[in-house]
């Protein structure tokens, strides 16, 4: 599986300004509806009405605008935990497809010709997701199977989504305050890797290769893909059940420890060793099963790093945990994509040792990577030092699975966990 960058597909300035005209009119309409349901709700108010609003407006949004706010609801240091909350509605419980849409996908993935591989499929989606549902089916050799059914029509709403954001990007950059943020390469390099979650079959090559390399854990579980009975648009693997919710309330201390030393010890040979990194391991995706195993569910937000990319990281990450503010400085210098003539790097240099100093040694209660990359991009911005947008992916998975940690157990040594993985990496 290639890094996926974004498509090159050109969308027609008509089909642009109608999406456009549709996200402005489905915001005001949500927006209307928020200030009529505070005016009906009296001076006390009811943040639940507010939040619900807010998540119906991002439904009627569809899958590009859902995805935000799937990250978002991980962020309980960032938002309220009731609007944390509604946000998680997101995570699986999107509305489903209709009948005729379900009956679409499965004519456009197992057309006239194509051997029907069930013997029974359940038109009840078991979880619908922003972008594809999952329905329970048998298939002849009497196995049960998930099969995951992308919503039909939602391509060309996703690709007019990031093209608009490239736009906005563009004019943003235009902006003085912003004229050093690389937000056009940004949306870029995400947009491309949200539009990638459209390719079911990439979804099933990178979820083979994620079994393969956490075959090796004991406690991390993913489903088999089942090739053979996938198609255009459904992807086809192993049903696992019984899996229990991946909540902290269903847990004593200990197992909250244990569950949360697992899934770090889980990402960071993603992003050490493998390169193979999930970028969206939300409650929606993980879940454990009655021996306390993880299992990942879904590998649509997956990326590959370039070597480079992940050594350099890797070191990175390994000096900011020892403290070495002067060395992460180096490597910061030398992954930049550019930096200008008559930069302040005696300065830039200081401010980075300083953000790591700040940070070095914290627990996860006490560390928040939300403040340290836009600190450590703000340093960025104001001298010029343009970062390798690949090194987004790495900061987003971390700030997704960040949230969970949180809840989970917030005296969990959340950069020295890393350090042995760390050392087999560099070591290699």
């Amino acid at each position: 599986m290639e890094h996926f960058s974004a498509p090159s597909r050109r969308i027609a300035p008509a089909a642009l300004a109608g999406r456009l005209a549709v996200i402005t009119a489905t915001t005001v309409r949500h927006t209307a509806g928020g200030l009529l349901d505070a005016l009906r709700a009296g001076p006390g108010g009811r943040p639940d009405a507010v939040s619900g609003r807010a998540v119906r407006l991002l439904n009627d949004l569809g899958p590009t605008f859902v995805k935000g706010g799937q990250l978002l609801s991980t962020r309980t240091d960032l938002l309220p935990p009731r609007v944390c909350g509604a946000l998680g509605r997101l995570h699986d419980r999107v509305a489903p497809m209709t009948a005729a849409e379900t009956s679409r996908a499965l004519a456009e993935a197992y057309p006239p010709g194509r051997d029907w591989p069930f013997t029974a499929f359940e038109r009840t989606a078991t979880a619908a997701g922003s972008i594809a549902c999952v329905h329970r089916a048998r298939l002849a050799d009497g196995r049960t199977v998930a099969v995951k059914l992308r919503r039909p029509g939602i391509r060309r709403h996703m690709y007019a989504d990031v093209a608009l954001l490239r736009a906005g990007a563009r004019v943003m950059q235009r902006l003085p305050p912003l004229r050093r943020v690389p937000a056009r390469r940004m949306v870029e390099e995400v947009g491309g890797a949200v539009l990638g979650q459209l390719d079911l079959e990439q979804e099933a090559g990178a979820l083979a290769k994620l079994r393969a390399n956490l075959s090796a854990l004991p406690g991390f579980r993913l489903p088999a893909p089942v090739p053979e009975a996938s198609g255009p648009g459904a992807l086809v693997m192993e049903f696992m059940e019984p899996l229990h919710r991946f909540e902290a309330s269903r847990m004593d201390r200990e197992a909250r420890r244990q569950v949360v030393r697992q899934v770090l010890q889980g990402v960071y040979r993603m992003l050490f060793i493998d390169g193979l990194v999930h970028c969206d391991m939300h409650p929606g995706n993980l879940y454990l099963d009655p021996d306390g195993a993880v299992v990942l569910l879904d590998a649509g937000f997956v990326i590959q790093l370039g070597p480079d990319v992940r050594r350099l990281f890797a070191q990175f990450f390994m000096n900011m945990s020892l403290g070495r503010g002067a060395e992460c400085a180096d490597v910061v210098l030398r992954s930049a994509e550019h930096i200008p003539e008559g930069c302040d790097l005696a300065g830039f240099r200081a401010g980075i040792e300083e953000l790591v100093a700040a940070t070095t040694g914290r627990t996860a209660g006490q560390f928040r990577l939300a403040p340290f990359a836009a600190r450590l991009f703000d340093l960025q911005r104001r001298s010029g030092v343009a970062a390798a947008p690949a090194f987004v992916f790495p900061l987003l998975s971390l700030l997704v699975l960040e949230g969970m940690i949180n809840d989970f157990d917030v005296d969990v040594d959340f950069q020295g966990e890393a350090i042995p993985t760390l050392l087999t990496a560099l070591n290699r």
